[in-house]
């Protein structure tokens, strides 16, 4: 499979919605997760991601312009022991309460869809990435629409080993269009830089500049179990 640079790819699309991307830094020293969000409406933009211990929370940046938040105040990022779970959505509660009571991330996304926004159907995309002493090991997932039917919801899960230098991106969708069309085909495997500043800098700079609103990339050394996490909202409070 190829390996894309992530500076070469992300301004293929405009519009990716909302991406995850796992795995290990090229010297392979650290475990890497990254998660964005994109959004074409005021509801969507109007938030900022907010670090909460070693959770990351989506909150309002201008609480007199809450709406909806059904679909779009979550927690993305959340930790338990030596995994971080990141979703697209409320799922991450599911799977944080699934692997809690020793069941596994399948067991949790078997019980959940896609999202019931009609007619763009946003696909429920998710991760998890272990670090332990024996190596790093990680899945993503995406739960969508079958070609847009409302009434059946196609299942996948991707796991990785963690043996190979390097990513795995998986979003939500394929292009800028209406209705949005949901991503296909196995995730694009990227270059991860060694420098947490790097790759943060690499996925901003190279997302829409209209539709991007928050970044959160966490580096975990593999080897002493350090910490390393970087937000960037587009609005500062």
């Amino acid at each position: 499979m190829k390996k894309y640079i992530l500076s070469d790819l992300l301004p293929q699309n405009p519009y990716w919605g909302r991406g995850i991307i796992l795995g290990l830094s090229e010297d392979r020293n650290n475990a890497v997760c990254a998660y964005f969000i994109m959004g074409r409406s005021e509801n969507s933009r109007n938030r900022i991601f907010v670090e909460e211990g070693e959770n990351i929370n989506i909150k309002a940046f201008d609480e007199s312009k809450i709406t909806d938040t059904s679909l779009t105040h979550y927690f993305p990022v959340k930790v338990l022991g030596n995994t971080t779970i990141v979703t697209n959505g409320d799922q991450t509660d599911t799977i944080h309460k699934y692997l809690s009571s020793g069941r596994s991330f399948e067991d949790a996304l078997n019980i959940r869809c896609f999202e019931p926004d009609t007619p763009n159907y946003t696909p429920r995309i998710s991760g998890v990435i272990n670090v332990a002493t024996e190596g790093v090991t990680f899945k993503l997932s995406i739960l969508k629409s079958a070609d847009g039917n409302a009434a059946s919801c196609n299942r996948f899960v991707y796991s990785y080993d963690g043996g190979l230098a390097g990513g795995r991106f998986i979003h939500t969708y394929k292009a800028d269009a209406n209705p949005l069309p949901s991503y296909d085909g196995e995730p694009w495997f990227v270059e991860l830089p060694n420098d947490i500043d790097e790759t943060t800098k690499t996925i901003w700079n190279n997302l829409n500049t209209d539709n991007k609103i928050s970044l959160f990339v966490r580096y975990i050394g593999i080897d002493n179990g350090i910490t390393q996490t970087r937000i960037v909202n587009k609005h500062i409070k």
